[in-house]
């Protein structure tokens, strides 16, 4: 331990488990040797301690199994390093399935291994057994095998990142605790601590369990609450010689492998146990919470199920230790919205060693360059609406989220807890209409209508199919209703409004008060940040309209990047209502409730009129394919303007219909084709760039230009009709990998299963491809444009 705490350091790294000393070492890797890292009691010992260490390599993302796939990495060479062992073993895992649901879900992971270079393979339940010997395999279906996952010393880990990191400067402040933050001007400046005061231009805040309340103290949001988490402990049994690989058991919610000639057996039960903020206080130091062998019954019940050895097994403790849960299961990574300098690194929902190596270096990263290494936009800390940073919410939620850890991942999954926090105005009319409600960002939006049961959940075609072609059906032979309320809309007004635009848009954003523009907003090296529309009410006034989930996350970038511009940017999201009237019927539609003149409308323009007598803002656009407007009132005013559209013949569609008139259309989404590792050029918009330059990423477009690159994504059409892809499925031509899917789903004006993907080299229009869908590789077509209408004639009316 350092003796003298520094009045000044670059960084504070606050926390010391393993994403504070992954931070501080890799931090000191790029050269902020003057670093330190304040732990207020010894290392590891919140929740890192405890942790029963899996290296497991596949996500569901490909970023996020980099990610990992670096952890290994670093933790293999640790030693090397430093001298000081971590304790990996490489003994692979086994994953089984015990229900046809399952085997398809683990054979979905093996492809999706496959596309991420993995090495896994699915096996027979005799192959499993062979090794697994002390398994009870008499119900298994079917097992996947990845020779390559193993475990490490959780401790031993954070101990060798630590020396390496203090070789080169970086210093550990132990027995210090952070008692509070200094801010000003909405960025930080230092900490307060036990220890004395040190001021800083950064803080990287890995404080796990005690994340929201450190995070309050520098008025930030961090929605992360604690929740028990069990595993058993025996004594050693016959049978046990040396390692053994980890054993998935998901069906029976377990997880189990050696331990010192006994057994480790864990669990994620459906249901977890919150722990109520106080209980963990200042004292919490390499501490545990009582046993709770009623809680665990039932696991222990499917463990003696899995391993009859169990039965005779002299059980050496129930360990029940404390790990944070995030409102989505994904840990939080970056800078929050609401303070600069401040960068989150928690609520690592318990996969804190194996997310650490490459977590901890993206977030030094972060802080450094102002970026992660690659795309993470899944575990940006801005991406909860604030009505999650709610204790009770979190308490219902978090419970939950340790449950879904081993779900099987069905189309369509919704969560059930913490559900009705913010409804739509037009909410009762939906639900009185037989919406099937999910949530984003809060917001209980329809996924689709008629719905007369609670629909199973299924890897084949949904329950929901019919409901969903009728509503496509609406919008392609009559009218539809959707609804885009959820959107966030962001007015920016000021005599410097087109100038402010210009610099953080790459779009057309000069165009005349009337326009309605489509744009990116990049980042320095070309890639997305955000796609919006924006609509130029006026010379000093326009009105941008981003995805639901991105509200926090643009509103920051926007405010962030608006020093030294007059202007004014506001959250106008609930004010206004945005419903998109889409179909042939639309322009019958709009005359027969007062608004005739909106019919004279251009496409890409807007004008305002009057619907059953309200005023409405009318943008000639569409997102489905079909001729219609977005239709923005104030929200008091919409269930008069819905009554008088559906009194004259428009209905209600939900989201999976306008998902599947999405990639019919080729329209690319945020989180699906567009990142922040694609160009506009790779996804086929450089169309909507401007080429003279003079905005945010402009030198690194035209770079990327120069170099010749080109798009690479691309539509697809199976030529099954029963093909359910869902997106990530690999591509294959030629038996090798070409690319992947990014969106999916039925498109019912085609006929047949379609989707959009990233291809990894440039495919001609016409070439035959085959999709690895759960281990069955299916034939479709690639087309270079839409589906649908590639010349777009119906939606420009």
């Amino acid at each position: 331990m350092a003796d003298t705490l520094p009045s000044h350091a670059s960084v504070v790294v606050i926390g010391g488990g393993v994403m504070g000393c992954s931070t501080l070492y890799h931090l000191a890797k790029m050269g902020v040797t003057d670093a330190i890292l304040l732990e207020r009691n010894a290392l590891t010992s919140g929740t890192t301690w405890h942790s029963a260490a899996q290296v497991r390599a596949l996500r569901h993302s490909r970023n996020l199994t980099r990610m990992i796939q670096y952890s290994v990495e670093l933790y293999s060479q640790l030693e090397r390093e430093t001298g000081q062992s971590v304790g990996w073993i490489q003994k692979g895992s086994l994953s089984i399935a015990t229900n046809p649901g399952r085997l398809t879900h683990i054979q979905r992971q093996e492809a999706l291994a496959h596309a991420y270079g993995i090495n896994a393979r699915s096996i027979s339940a005799e192959e499993a057994k062979e090794r697994w010997p002390l398994m009870n395999a008499d119900d298994v279906l079917g097992a996947v095998w990845s020779p390559e996952d193993g475990r490490v010393s959780a401790s031993d880990v954070c101990a060798a990142l630590v020396k390496a990191a203090k070789k080169l400067g970086a210093k550990l402040f132990e027995r210090t605790g952070v008692t509070g933050i200094f801010t000003e001007n909405g960025r930080v400046r230092g900490v307060e601590t036990s220890q004395g005061t040190v001021m800083c231009d950064a803080i990287a805040l890995c404080t796990g369990l005690w994340s929201r309340e450190v995070g309050a103290m520098a008025g930030a949001e961090v929605p992360a609450l604690a929740c028990e988490h069990f595993y058993l402990l025996t004594k050693p049994i016959d049978g046990i010689v040396g390692n053994t690989p980890t054993l998935s058991d998901h069906d029976s919610h377990l997880y189990i492998r050696d331990d010192s000639g006994g057994l480790l057996v864990g669990c994620f039960e459906p249901m977890g146990k919150p722990i109520a903020p106080g209980v963990l206080n200042e004292k919490f130091e390499f501490a545990l919470l009582p046993e709770d062998w009623d809680h665990f019954e039932p696991m222990m019940m499917n463990a003696l199920h899995r391993l009859p050895a169990l039965e005779n097994a002299e059980v050496k403790m129930l360990l029940n230790g404390p790990e944070s849960f995030t409102p989505d299961g994904t840990f939080m990574l970056g800078e929050t919205a609401e303070t600069r300098g401040l960068f989150l690194g928690c609520g690592m929902n318990s996969v804190g060693i194996a997310s650490g190596g490459g977590a901890g270096m993206n977030l030094a990263h972060c802080i450094v360059r102002g970026h992660t290494a690659y795309d993470l936009t899944e575990a940006d800390a801005k991406r909860f609406a604030p009505v999650f940073n709610n204790i009770e919410h979190l308490t219902a939620r978090a419970p939950e989220i340790l449950g879904t850890h081993y779900d099987i991942a069905y189309p369509g999954k919704q969560l059930k807890t913490a559900r009705n926090l913010r409804a739509l105005p037009l909410d009762k009319e939906y639900r009185e209409a037989k919406a099937h409600m999910g949530q984003f960002y809060g917001w209980e939006r329809p996924l689709y209508f008629g719905k007369t049961a609670e629909p199973i959940l299924r890897f084949d075609r949904p329950d929901w199919f019919e409901n969903v072609r009728a509503e496509v059906r609406a919008a392609h032979e009559q009218a539809a209703i959707f609804d885009a309320s959820p959107f966030g809309k962001i007015d920016v007004e000021g005599p410097d409004a087109e100038r402010f635009l210009l610099h953080v848009c790459a779009g057309h954003m000069a165009r005349a008060p009337g326009s309605v523009i489509y744009t990116a907003m990049l980042n320095g090296r070309g890639t997305f940040e955000s796609d919006l529309t924006a609509q130029r009410i006026a010379e000093d006034h326009y009105r941008l309209f981003v995805g639901t989930t991105a509200i926090k996350r643009d509103l920051a970038w926007l405010r962030r990047h608006s020093h030294g511009y007059d202007v004014t940017i506001t959250d106008s999201t609930e004010t206004y209502v945005v419903l998109g009237l889409m179909g042939p019927q639309a322009a019958r539609i709009v005359s027969e409730c007062g608004a005739a003149e909106v019919n004279n409308i251009n496409y890409f323009k807007h004008g305002t009129a009057h619907v059953a007598g309200k005023h409405v803002r009318a943008a000639r656009i569409s997102y489905v394919g079909e001729a219609g407007w977005e239709l923005t009132c104030q929200t008091e005013d919409t269930s008069a303007i819905y009554a008088a559209l559906v009194a004259a013949g428009a209905q209600p569609a939900g989201m999976f219909a306008q998902t599947s008139m999405r990639i019919e259309k080729g329209f690319c989404a945020m989180g699906h084709e567009l990142d922040g590792g694609v160009t506009p050029i790779a996804a086929g918009l450089d169309f909507a760039v401007r080429k003279g330059g003079g905005y945010i990423g402009a030198e690194a477009l035209a770079a990327a230009r120069a170099r010749g690159e080109v798009s690479h994504v691309v539509s697809l059409t199976f030529d099954d009709e029963k093909a359910v892809p869902l997106g990530h499925e690999p591509m294959y031509l030629d038996g090798r990998i070409v690319g992947q899917t990014s969106s999916c789903a039925f498109g019912y004006r085609v006929g047949k299963p379609v989707g959009l993907c990233h291809t990894r080299e440039p495919l001609k229009h016409g070439v035959r491809v085959r999709i690895d869908i759960a281990r069955q590789l299916l034939d479709a077509t690639v087309t270079v444009g839409p589906l649908f209408d590639p010349e777009g004639t119906r939606m420009s009316g």
